[in-house]
């Protein structure tokens, strides 16, 4: 987990506002699902293997232990869960080294979050080397913290990502807004108690008490991220 602020400085006034937005990266803020996708892809065709298009909504969104590891179970591939793993990361890293194309509506949410001073922080399942791959195209200063998921013991869909990030930024975890787009990040989010925006990417989500359904980030504001937690 980096910190570029110290956490004293982002505890909120009032006890009923809006303290903090947490945004999950692939697929929310940066259109990179595909890139892991074609990575699993082309990892399991190198291996001899053909990867069927319906297993694309299991891995989605879920830590790299689990979708490799469930790929792996599903085509039987010779290759040990940690080799798949660096074999993996190392195909997506190829595919960002000229960038990553942003979310639309991603660039103004994260210029407007800065501008109202809300402590915002990036917790997503990649490993920490992929997010600073990403971060040169995010821009490092617009969050306060981010989370890795090779930093924390549980990642997605368990709440250990979310609690971290509020600890860090010195929130209550009921007073913060996630930004989510698989029902992976989403289940870990709510586990946690945030008021959650689902912006599905691939499958469908459905919304429910606590959570909000939008079909793109243009749809989501500072207003609007208030209300999820003031109800007004």
């Amino acid at each position: 987990m980096t910190s570029t602020v110290p956490a004293s400085l982002f505890r909120a006034n009032g006890s009923s506002a809006l303290q903090a937005v947490f945004l999950d990266m692939d697929g929310t803020l940066v259109d990179t699902e595909g890139f892991w996708w074609d990575a699993e892809v082309e990892a399991f065709a190198d291996l001899g293997h053909r990867l069927d298009e319906a297993w694309r909504d299991v891995v989605v969104g879920g830590p790299m232990t689990r979708s490799a590891g469930y790929l792996i179970e599903a085509t039987g591939a010779d290759i040990t869960l940690p080799e798949l793993t660096v074999l993996l990361n190392e195909k997506f890293e190829r595919r960002i080294e000229r960038g990553v194309p942003l979310m639309p509506g991603a660039e103004r949410l994260l210029a407007e979050l800065a501008r109202h001073s809300i402590p915002t922080a990036l917790v997503s399942a990649s490993h920490r080397r992929i997010i600073d791959r990403v971060l040169a195209s995010l821009g490092h200063d617009r969050f306060s913290l981010t989370v890795a998921g090779d930093e924390v013991v549980r990642t997605k869909p368990h709440p250990e990502p979310y609690l971290a990030a509020a600890r860090g930024v010195g929130a209550d975890p009921t007073l913060c807004a996630v930004v989510e787009d698989t029902a992976t990040g989403v289940a870990a989010a709510e586990a946690a108690g945030c008021r959650v925006v689902a912006v599905p990417s691939v499958a469908p989500i459905a919304p429910s008490p606590g959570r909000v359904v939008v079909r793109s980030l243009e749809e989501v504001d500072v207003p609007f991220l208030r209300t999820l937690i003031t109800g007004i």
